[in-house]
């Protein structure tokens, strides 16, 4: 039987041989020759063949992969860093703008002065509801709660935009806060608004509307920069929240109950000021053209502009203007404006209505001539 008898030999001399079979020598190079001799019925016939070996990547290029996994990794992450500053900057701008408003309100709360707003129906339609019993929570105004929070807000949103926490809050407890503060104020705007479209129907407050669009807008912010997972794990947190503030209005409002709620309660009976003024010929004729005209006088038996344009006219022609009390019953605080009144969209008093035109406060006997399109006769 003919006998098969294999051997390996390197190209190379033995001590290469030897050399080649280490394992750092079968790093490099990925193919190394090598002889197979082959013994069939004693005739030895040498064959040259390829021994393959697995081969390592090029140093250069192991570290250019590493470079650029690197270089991946930090910009994803500053691109993360800087949407986050970028949501912070967002809400401490949107605080600061709720943190003026509530702090100008709540002045006018102590003051016990009229607030102004010109999208109103009326000049009193804010009034009637920043000092109606919804505007106390437990005897606390509520301006007062919002410029305490519309401050924490800002605060806190600065600090986490500029890293800077103080009393050893770190950054985690932080955003808990904001985004708890965010959610309550938000969870209040909705019930307020509720309230505004229930209990206020014939009335409008563009404090209330700009108070609950900040919120809202806080709350997004907020959202935005926790980011996704940050969200799902407070989701419960927030839903808890939102169940305590509701509790917390409608009790608070259960119990007050609609009273006045003016830091310091305003009335006055009605009272009527007498004329002393004598009235002369330009001024009888002016008032009787303008009651030609239908033109009106609206104003407020408690207002001093309104008795001065009256003593213009003197007496008797103040007889003659269509004139209209927004206030017959008296005034005190929370009542609401005449409907005649409010019709006309009044902003302040006296207020004339003539030939379609709506003009606020006192005017010269020239000037309602002049509009009303008077020519005295010589």
């Amino acid at each position: 039987m003919a006998t098969l008898s294999l051997s390996f030999t390197s190209s190379s001399s033995s001590s290469s041989s030897s050399s080649s079979s280490s394992p750092a020598a079968l790093l490099f190079p990925c193919h190394l020759p090598r002889f197979l001799s082959v013994s069939y019925k004693g005739v030895w016939r040498p064959q040259l063949s390829l021994l393959h070996v697995k081969c390592l990547p090029d140093k250069d290029a192991i570290l250019e992969e590493e470079e650029e996994t690197v270089d991946t990794s930090l910009s994803n992450s500053l691109s993360s860093s800087s949407s986050s500053i970028s949501a912070y900057n967002w809400c401490a701008a949107l605080g600061a703008l709720g943190f003026l408003e509530t702090t100008y309100l709540t002045f006018l709360k102590f003051t016990n002065s009229d607030v102004f707003c010109p999208l109103a129906s009326s000049s009193t339609s804010c009034n009637n509801i920043l000092n109606s019993h919804y505007s106390l929570l437990f005897g606390v105004p509520l301006p007062l709660i919002g410029m305490i929070a519309y401050g924490l807000v800002t605060t806190l949103a600065l600090q986490l935009a500029g890293k800077e926490l103080p009393f050893r809050i770190d950054e985690t407890n932080s955003r808990l806060i904001l985004l708890a503060t965010t959610t309550s104020m938000s969870t209040a705007s909705t019930y307020f608004l509720y309230v505004l479209a229930t209990s206020f129907p014939g009335d409008s407050c563009a404090y209330c509307l700009f108070s609950a669009l900040l919120s809202f807008g806080l709350l997004f912010t907020t959202l935005k920069a926790s980011g996704l997972q940050g969200v799902q794990n407070y989701v419960g947190v927030q839903l808890v929240l939102a169940a305590l503030v509701v509790t917390a209005l409608s009790t608070s409002y259960s119990i007050s109950g609609p009273v006045s709620t003016s830091m310091v309660d305003t009335s006055m009976p009605f009272f009527a000021t007498e004329i002393t003024t004598q009235s002369s010929p330009f001024t009888l004729s002016l008032a009787r053209h303008l009651q030609s005209i239908g033109a009106k006088m609206y104003g407020a038996f408690w207002c001093s502009h309104c008795v001065e344009q009256k003593q213009m006219f003197g007496s008797e022609a103040a007889k003659l203007l269509d004139y209209t009390e927004c206030f017959p019953d008296g005034y005190r605080t929370g009542v609401k404006i005449d409907k005649a009144c409010a019709n006309v969209g009044i902003e302040g008093f006296p207020t004339w209505v003539i030939n379609g035109q709506v003009l606020s406060g006192e005017l010269e006997l020239s000037e309602l001539a002049r509009i009303s399109g008077f020519k005295q006769q010589n």
